[in-house]
């Protein structure tokens, strides 16, 4: 299955693929919270899903030099965690995903250190190992 880079969809599914495909349905039902949060505020992340998906250094997974982006470039509907992706995405899409990080448009891992625009913020939600923020444009 080649990338469709123009397809919201298909691209939604291949962030939530590279970016939380180890945290489960709810984890990538947050990624795609963010991202559809990102994309109701058009800003300088992007203007729409797929725009927001591919904004140089947002999501790390789309980077050039990270590990999963091959993976979720070469991705199929025979790995069942793609399948998921796709589903979520389609459902996020189609404005059928509840927003369950309360409006959040940024998130870690927070088994990293912790990023400096998450500094003396107070999460809107933590899900898997995700951290969520409500932050908006000027992050």
């Amino acid at each position: 299955m080649t990338p469709d880079l123009s397809d919201p969809s298909d691209v939604l599914a291949r962030t939530l693929y590279g970016e939380a495909r180890g945290e489960g349905r709810r984890g990538m039902e947050a990624v795609a919270c963010v991202v559809l949060n990102r994309a109701k505020q058009p800003a300088w992340w992007g203007k729409d899903i797929a725009s927001v998906c591919l904004k140089p250094w947002q999501f790390s997974c789309w980077n050039q030099n990270d590990p999963n982006r091959p993976k979720l470039l070469t991705v199929d509907e025979t790995d069942q965690s793609f399948r998921l992706a796709l589903l979520i995405a389609r459902q996020a899409v189609a404005g059928k995903l509840a927003d369950i990080t309360d409006g959040a448009d940024h998130y870690y891992d927070y088994r990293i250190k912790k990023p400096k625009w998450a500094e003396g913020r107070e999460k809107a939600a933590l899900i898997g190992h995700h951290a969520f923020y409500k932050i908006g444009p000027k992050a």
